[in-house]
């Protein structure tokens, strides 16, 4: 093949993968993660004389009101924490030794002339593995969400986003799951750990975020596209 064929090979995986960066890009006011608005009854009242609204009534008469229905925010209190370690060694070591006198045939020792024949062998194989490995995480802070479904049991499936624009760049914090309704305390929040199928994400956009990041021509090199090594 000639080299302009794996020149035009390698400008398109750089354009692909280059294309796959931006699709991948944070951007605010996601639609994924736009709140839902209350659900509104388009139903005619029946007019029966009363002062009481089943559509704006809170949970019970003697609970705190907390969020139950689509539209509802809640505050999360991110409080993840996670921290692994793992030690492996392993070690090998293995000798064989194997040692003759003098060949004998006959009752009478061999010669080859003045040389005197022995046989003695010896063989010896080790092996020293180690490996070492850490990582921890923490992740405090809070972010309100809202609920944009109430499952058939009662759970509530919220998500939410919040962007913090700074000086060089912006921070957003994502946060998507289901939460149990009677994990929602009084004052309405509820804790990151006590959410199923949590989906948390962390990041930053801009200057900083960027200096932190290899560029693209680097992620070629060192991905599955590469042919050149």
């Amino acid at each position: 093949m000639t080299k302009s064929f794996w020149l035009a090979t390698a400008l398109s995986a750089m354009l692909l993968q280059g294309c796959a960066i931006d699709a991948f890009d944070p951007k605010p006011d996601d639609p994924a993660y736009a709140p839902a608005l209350p659900e509104e009854d388009l139903s005619t009242p029946v007019p029966t004389g009363s002062l009481f609204n089943p559509y704006s009534a809170t949970n019970g008469l003697y609970t705190d009101t907390r969020a139950h229905r689509v539209g509802d925010l809640i505050s999360v209190q991110l409080e993840e924490a996670t921290s692994a370690s793992k030690n492996a060694g392993t070690t090998l070591d293995r000798n064989n030794s194997l040692n003759m006198g003098e060949v004998s045939l006959a009752g009478r020792n061999v010669h080859f002339g003045r040389y005197q024949p022995t046989l003695s062998l010896n063989n010896s194989a080790s092996f020293d593995g180690e490996s070492d490995a850490s990582q921890s995480n923490s992740l405090s802070g809070q972010i309100s969400v809202s609920v944009v479904k109430v499952l058939a049991n009662g759970n509530l499936v919220v998500r939410g986003e919040k962007w913090l624009m700074l000086n060089n760049g912006n921070e957003y914090i994502r946060v998507t799951g289901i939460v149990r309704s009677e994990d929602v305390n009084s004052d309405n929040t509820v804790s990151s750990q006590r959410i199923a199928n949590a989906r948390i994400q962390y990041g930053g956009t801009g200057d900083f975020a960027s200096t932190q990041e290899r560029g693209w021509l680097s992620k070629f090199f060192n991905s599955a596209f590469n042919i050149f090594f």
